[in-house]
């Protein structure tokens, strides 16, 4: 089973960070509806949800990848099942 750990927005560099998201919102499936959005838009939205605390970083520390996911999805991985 996958160990999961939250990873703080604040507390990973910011050039790291521009670099996660880019990265995540330019993967194959990622749909933004029907017009085209700027990749500087995308970063700016999941930046945003993050700092709402509407999505969260996560770390998978078995095999070494993160993830961005809904708060409750991260709760979930994260044993947290109290969680809102």
């Amino acid at each position: 089973m996958a160990d999961f750990v939250r990873v703080p927005v604040e507390r990973v560099p910011e050039e790291q960070l521009h670099a996660l998201l880019e990265e995540y919102a330019s993967r194959d499936g990622t749909d933004y509806g029907a017009e085209e959005t700027s990749m500087d838009v995308r970063v700016a939205r999941l930046l945003k949800q993050m700092h709402s605390g509407k999505v969260q970083l996560l770390f998978d520390v078995d095999s070494e990848q993160w993830d961005i996911l809904p708060a409750d999805d991260a709760e979930r991985l994260l044993g947290n099942f109290d969680a809102p």
